[in-house]
């Protein structure tokens, strides 16, 4: 992709955003990765549809979406995927076999997935970075705001963190991103933002003014211990910087770079420092943890299941045969 950048005065005043009381109305979910760290699991089922506890990880993200008032979503996918489009469709069938039987409680969540939101889908046709797998959403976005979350971070339903960055992009017209406070030995696994207090307040939140976005610093070089997590939303002048920025040693495009690019060139970029629950499904053992941390919680199945995990612990991790028959 070439670089048309020009070189901007850093004393400029910020870019005025085009309309900056539009709330965004649109999500992206980009999930078109090979989700390798999965194999061979992920060979034939996307990653995005693997069950936590009971419903897909994908089905969390765009329940985050429709809950914070978004009801246009976009999976980004890529070859093999079009299951995840199939999970939020009709299943008549399926349904009249539910209803046949009186299991109002299953059509129900059955039903769930396709009323959430309007779901469309794009092919990413080859992976080539997250900036890539977001430019591939400009014709369905258009010229407004949007959010962009990733299927690997689930924020839990009780500690809502979109409505927040939403309400904030629309009262700046810039890039607002999620961070989430970190111990300094792990800094040098993320992207980490440099910051700085910041004159917003939207209900109470934690805001902070970004000054700097660096990718994968060490300890020494890293200028706070706030991580970026999978939530953004940004104006639509994010397309043409990803066009102006150019791959990375990988030849995939970043979108951290095209971030930077904007804030570099005046557009306000802020952060929301979230303090709420979020499980990491990105790699399987983080994905385990989630699966358990949600079970434990659920009202239905998480008394036995806490019970028998107590019991599990105690005993070493090692499974005890059933005794009386049971």
């Amino acid at each position: 992709m070439p670089d048309h950048s020009t070189t901007s005065d850093p004393t400029a005043a910020p870019a005025a955003a085009a309309n900056p009381t539009q709330r965004a109305t649109k999500a992206v979910i980009p999930a078109a990765g090979l989700a390798t760290r999965f194999l061979p699991a992920s060979k034939a089922v996307p990653k995005e549809l693997f069950p936590v506890v009971d419903k897909p990880a994908l089905q969390y993200i765009v329940e985050e979406a429709a809950a914070a008032g978004i009801g246009d979503v976009l999976l980004i996918t890529g070859r093999g995927k079009s299951s995840m489009v199939d999970h939020f469709d009709r299943r008549l069938d399926l349904e009249a076999a539910l209803e046949a039987k009186g299991d109002t409680e299953r059509l129900e969540a059955v039903r769930r997935p396709g009323e959430l939101a309007a779901l469309h889908s794009s092919r990413q046709p080859e992976p080539l970075g997250l900036g890539h797998a977001v430019s591939c959403a400009e014709d369905h976005v258009g010229a407004a705001p949007f959010a962009v979350l990733l299927g690997d971070d689930l924020i839990d339903e009780r500690d809502p963190l979109l409505p927040t960055m939403l309400d904030l992009q629309a009262r700046t017209g810039g890039v607002v991103l999620a961070l989430l406070e970190v111990p300094w030995s792990e800094v040098h696994k993320y992207g980490v933002a440099s910051v700085q207090p910041a004159d917003e307040n939207v209900d109470g939140a934690e805001i902070v003014q970004v000054t700097g976005l660096v990718e994968k610093p060490a300890r020494a070089d890293a200028p706070s211990n706030l991580i970026l997590v999978g939530r953004y939303v940004l104006p639509a002048s994010i397309f043409d910087a990803i066009r102006r920025t150019e791959p990375d040693k990988r030849g995939e495009i970043q979108l951290t770079d095209a971030m930077v690019r904007l804030l570099n060139e005046g557009t306000p970029v802020h952060g929301v420092v979230f303090r709420g629950r979020r499980y990491d499904t990105g790699d399987p053992a983080g994905y385990l943890k989630a699966v358990v941390q949600l079970a434990t919680a659920r009202d239905d199945i998480g008394p036995g299941f806490r019970e028998w995990l107590a019991r599990y612990v105690a005993d070493g991790f090692t499974e005890q045969p059933p005794t009386n028959g049971q």
